[in-house]
């Protein structure tokens, strides 16, 4: 937890951003490095109020929860950092290491090993990252075509051709790999448990019988809303019914 996770691209994005904002970003850096970790959350939590969202900024703010013991704060923005850049191997890491410190040891249920091979597959770059390579691939493939569109040449021609045709195909698969996993993080909307005890009920009513209790920290998925209460799911399959109020979505 002692890496301070500032990434190139997070350096673009503040290249356009505004003075002020440049400089809580660098003095939310300094605090970190300094150890305060306050400081710094206050910092970054400030540049997301602002309307800037980055892997990175989760994953620093993760970071300075952790240092503070806010453990179920440090993984909700984990899990947030890693939804935003599924392969992330740091982000990974580090949400597995503040797991260890949960209450609840949960095991999940072993998934298939096709489905769990695609989603490895479809979530190995973030949606931004698809993206640059569907534009890429799509103006290198056209440029190609267009090349034997008006090339003379018959090797050349056949080259340009089939490369510009594989690109196009690379481009077209992208945008579905991309859609796949938009689809997969739709359909799978997560919470973290932020009340110290919570009642798992077989109904949404406070009356009903508690079938379980989870703990802070815990990851649902959410099923089903009813008002107040959502159906949740935990990762062996219980499901059960908790307050809204008890969550913070992912």
């Amino acid at each position: 937890m002692r890496k301070l996770y500032i990434l190139f691209l997070l350096s673009l994005v503040f290249v356009l951003a505004k003075g002020n904002d440049l400089q809580v970003l660098n003095g939310a850096n300094a605090a970190y490095k300094k150890g305060q970790f306050e400081v710094a959350l206050k910092g970054y939590q400030q540049l997301l109020d602002s309307g800037y969202s980055s892997p990175d900024i989760y994953y620093n703010l993760g970071n300075a929860n952790y240092r503070l013991d806010n453990i179920a704060a440090a993984i909700l923005n984990y899990e947030k950092a890693h939804k935003l850049a599924p392969g992330d191997e740091d982000v990974e890491m580090n949400l597995r290491l503040a797991n260890t410190r949960l209450t609840d040891k949960i095991e999940g249920v072993p998934e298939f090993f096709l489905k769990r091979w695609w989603i490895s597959f479809i979530t190995i770059f973030s949606i931004q990252v698809w993206s640059v390579l569907i534009v890429l691939f799509f103006l290198s493939g056209f440029a190609l075509l267009i090349v034997y569109l008006f090339s003379r040449e018959l090797i050349l021609k056949r080259t340009s051709f089939y490369a510009g045709l594989v690109l196009v195909i690379l481009a077209l698969a992208s945008m579905g790999i991309a859609s796949a996993q938009d689809n997969y993080f739709r359909q799978h909307k997560d919470a973290i448990v932020f009340n110290g005890v919570v009642n798992v009920k077989s109904a949404p009513n406070d009356k009903q019988k508690t079938l379980y209790i989870i703990h802070e920290g815990t990851k649902v998925t959410v099923l089903e809303d009813n008002d107040n209460w959502l159906k949740v799911e935990l990762p062996n399959g219980s499901v059960g019914w908790i307050t809204a109020a008890a969550v913070k979505s992912i």
